[in-house]
């Protein structure tokens, strides 16, 4: 709540103090009283409430008089019912009375004003002067909570500018205010109340970073915006004139929730009493609005795909045709990134993620760009960040970057419920080793650190690094489904794939091929993939690989077997570039696929044909399908298998945001 000062009076003179509306100040009756007296009595202006109390309660006297007796519990407090028009017209008389002394007056002669700093805190969008002074200083999680947002201004509302718009102190017209958050300061004093008295708006040092603060007023022809508050500006003294006003101030955030950074920022006004030039300024009352920075969100594969993106390379003509046929079906739209931007770097995926931020009155789609910084490095400044398109990233710019810190590594599941605990929008999805060593290799800190400072996706770590590449999206992948949960999980399966080919031996079709087709491939006949011993060994070590992380994720997102598909996939293992063993998917990785609503785009995995058709495809149709799904396969084989990747790989989404809103979770 708002904070006023004690008010202290001294008999037989006067006392003057401001009151502000809608704040109890207390007024220290007991310890002003004149040595002798043992009770008192209070008159008050028709403006003033007066509330006596005491601990433990106190009866009045038996004849009805407003006598009180003085004791150490004792407290009076004072509220005004409106502002003042003239300094000190509201009058309150304390009338102090002992056995033996006569009795003794103390008038104070009060100032009624009315200081309100008003924010959204109920998250309509809009900003609503309310009577009733609420709590502002506490934000609070829930569909019942409270408390300001603010969005962190990551856009770029001029295309010409050449930063983000919260990297510079200009507003760049009415676009870039919509992504700040209003506050709105309304006074009410007499004419010369500004004469010995200041407003300071002000944010704590430790946030000064975080923030920055405009302040609009009214030039000859149009509205101007000073910024006022911000890095290397922590304190502002307003000049305002005596008289009813309102001034409006713009909010927008800067930084991010992270690891040294909570989130939370406490924009204050102090008033200060200055009518003595030779003593420092007193502080008279103070009221704060606290906003919480919005959290960066990823979207799971459950949510409508809005935009595809994909990158044109050197040999991938047929794979943009396919995928362009595909974003038909599923009526999304498809943006290729031209040859000569990227770099021929083909893998999407891996350089960024696009999620969103959102307060009551503002969403827009943010972009995470991670920290590989190879030929697509430009992509997400050049091609995505823009109007209403914001940009963060993490990490390292130069070094100190693995495999794991690129963003097939990075995933979402959708919401999920373990136990009691509800996770309204999914939770993220990384992966890791499984213990430190000399080779092993983890997500870099700092994107760990931001991941899991957002608050609302809590992150989990899952096992990769026993993969070649060592990304999360090469053993699971989410699809939508008509189930209680609303979606189910894929999981690479070894032991599926050769549970599929035993069948198809038994049914007499040994000597179907795989890779049958591929040019430059040597092609595997079934009963020579099912009789090869160090396959087999290769195989069961993955499985054991998954099946850890299939435990995890049961117990992370509460799912049971019936929430998991088995996905039919062969690896093998090889030796990458620190000598060390690891899995790469033997035929394209079906797994790694691209989710379009019911739409499937899935790697090509060019099986053994029996009757004319794919076994594999046929077995994953036979299984997707049921949920509603459409399977449509696609040729990733050259572009992007013998590259180590696959369909999911070389592609992105921006997806439609949630429904729920974030702030009414509890974390």
């Amino acid at each position: 709540m708002a904070q006023g000062t004690v008010i202290h009076v001294a008999p037989e003179q006067p006392t003057y103090a401001v009151c502000v509306l809608g704040v109890e100040t207390q007024l220290d009756v007991y310890g002003s009283a004149p040595q002798g007296c043992t009770c008192f009595g209070i008159d008050a202006s028709p403006g003033v409430v007066v509330d006596v109390a005491h601990d433990p309660p106190a009866k009045k006297n038996s004849s009805g008089s407003s006598k009180w007796p003085l004791d150490p519990g004792l407290e009076v407090s004072l509220s005004v019912r409106a502002a003042s028009s003239s300094t000190g017209d509201q009058k309150v008389q304390i009338s102090y009375y002992g056995p033996k002394t006569d009795p003794v007056q103390a008038l104070l002669y009060i100032t009624g004003v009315e200081i309100t700093l008003n924010a959204d805190i109920t998250h309509t969008g809009k900003v609503k002067p309310t009577k009733a002074r609420k709590n502002q200083r506490t934000w609070t999680w829930g569909p019942r909570g409270q408390g300001a947002i603010l969005l962190v201004n990551c856009d770029k509302d001029n295309p010409k500018s050449s930063t983000m718009d919260c990297a510079d102190n200009k507003v760049l017209g009415r676009e870039d205010l919509q992504d700040m958050s209003l506050v709105t300061l309304s006074t009410k004093t007499p004419g010369d109340f500004f004469m010995k008295h200041q407003l300071v708006l002000h944010v704590a040092k430790s946030e000064m970073d975080k923030v920055r603060v405009f302040q609009a007023s009214r030039g000859k022809q149009s509205l101007t915006y000073k910024a006022i508050l911000g890095p290397e500006k922590p304190s502002y003294t307003l000049q305002l004139p005596g008289g009813q006003h309102s001034t409006d101030f713009y909010v927008e955030g800067l930084s991010f929730p992270d690891a040294n950074f909570p989130g939370l920022i406490s924009l204050t006004i102090s008033l200060l009493d200055t009518s003595n030039s030779e003593l420092p300024k007193v502080l008279v009352f103070q009221d704060s609005v606290i906003f919480r920075v919005a959290p960066w969100i990823m979207t799971p594969n459950t949510q409508p795909a809005k935009e595809v993106y994909v990158c044109r390379i050197f040999e991938n003509e047929h794979f943009v045709k396919s995928l362009t046929a595909l974003t038909k079906k599923a009526k999304c739209k498809l943006t290729v990134c031209p040859l000569e931007e990227s770099m021929e770097d083909q893998w999407m995926q891996d350089e960024i993620e696009i999620g969103y931020i959102q307060a009551p009155h503002k969403t827009l789609p943010v972009v995470f760009d991670s920290p590989r910084n190879r030929g697509l490095k430009e992509f997400p400044l050049k091609c995505l960040l823009g109007p209403d398109f914001g940009y963060v990233t993490r990490g390292p710019q130069t070094g100190g970057v693995t495999d794991l810190d690129s963003f097939g590594n990075l995933e979402v599941s959708p919401p999920v419920t373990v136990g009691k605990k509800k996770y309204p929008l999914g939770r993220i999805l990384i992966g890791d080793s499984s213990y430190p060593s000399d080779k092993s290799q983890e997500m870099h800190q700092a994107l760990q650190d931001f991941l899991a400072a957002q608050r609302v996706q809590a992150p989990v770590k899952l096992y990769s690094d026993w993969l070649f590449v060592g990304h999360v999206d090469e053993f699971l992948s989410f699809v939508p489904a008509v189930h209680k949960k609303g979606f189910r999980l894929l999981l690479a399966s070894p032991r599926s794939c050769y549970q599929l080919f035993q069948e198809q031996l038994k049914a007499g079709h040994g000597e179907a091929l795989l890779f049958d087709g591929v040019k430059g491939k040597k092609q595997q006949k079934i009963k020579d993939i099912l009789s090869n011993k160090k396959l087999r060994e290769h195989n069961s070590y993955v499985e054991s690989c998954i099946d850890w992380n299939r435990e995890v994720l049961k117990r992370e997102l509460g799912l049971t077997e019936r929430d998991i598909v088995d996905i039919p996939q062969l690896f093998k293992l090889q030796v990458d570039n620190t000598w060390t063993s690891k899995a790469e998917a033997l035929f394209p990785n079906m797994v790694n696929m691209l989710v379009l609503g019911k739409h499937l785009g899935i790697p090509k995995p060019f099986g053994p044909i029996i009757h004319g058709r794919c076994c594999l495809e046929e077995k994953v149709r036979s299984l997707l399908e049921p949920l509603g799904l459409h399977c449509t396969f696609i040729d990733d084989f050259t572009p992007y298998h013998l590259q180590h990747g696959e369909v999911h790989c070389g592609t992105n989404v921006r997806r439609q945001p949630f429904s729920f809103k974030w702030w009414h979770m509890v974390p």
